[in-house]
């Protein structure tokens, strides 16, 4: 099951003198995962590499931002792949510190960094929700409101007309049974429509 997490978590390193800041966090879209970036150029003006990896949304990133190619973004990647994680940047901010590791040592650092960050976070499992509209007549409106809270589902939206419509979003996992629990508790008098 895919996992997120739930606060950025970091990591210092120090290799051959050059210094390795990692940090992984929770991230929605690559958007917002440029604009954490951008914000690390500016608050370390003499770094010589922001390197970064992203898998959010069903985007992935691997930047490497001037180390040699496959050397840093892909690497961190791999790691966040790995530990089956979704919804999540790396960054790792290096300062050179005059010594070259050449390819396979910043494999291991780009990686090492990431790893390093991941040990201190804290992975939270991703609940993938479905949105559910039914409608009720006005006599059922109690019944639907009492079985959706005892199932964890949020109202989202009520609308009262002719008959009463529910929006309703719950744990896609549970979806199916609270579906069927409230059928046969509604007698076949609720109806169920496709969200748009």
């Amino acid at each position: 099951m895919p996992q997120t997490l739930r606060a950025p978590a970091h990591s210092d390193l120090t290799i051959k003198k050059s210094r390795f800041i990692g940090c992984v966090q929770p991230m929605t879209d690559r958007a917002s995962a440029q604009a954490v970036v951008e914000t690390l150029r500016r608050e370390h003006p003499g770094a010589a590499h922001v390197c970064w990896a992203l898998l959010a949304g069903g985007q992935s990133a691997a930047v490497d931002d001037g180390e040699p190619s496959g050397t840093a973004g892909r690497p961190m990647l791999d790691v966040l792949r790995h530990q089956d994680l979704e919804g999540v940047l790396a960054t790792v901010v290096r300062y050179f510190g005059g010594v070259k590791l050449g390819a396979g040592g910043l494999v291991r650092a780009y990686t090492d960094a990431i790893a390093q960050a991941l040990l201190q976070a804290e992975k939270i499992a991703i609940q993938r929700m479905q949105t559910l509209l039914c409608t009720a007549p006005y006599a059922l409106e109690g019944l639907v409101r009492r079985m959706a809270e005892s199932a964890g589902a949020e109202l989202l939206q009520v609308e009262h007309g002719s008959l009463v419509n529910f929006r309703l979003k719950l744990p896609e996992s549970q979806a199916a049974a609270f579906v069927s629990a409230l059928n046969e508790s509604g007698q076949g008098r609720i109806g169920w429509l496709e969200p748009d």
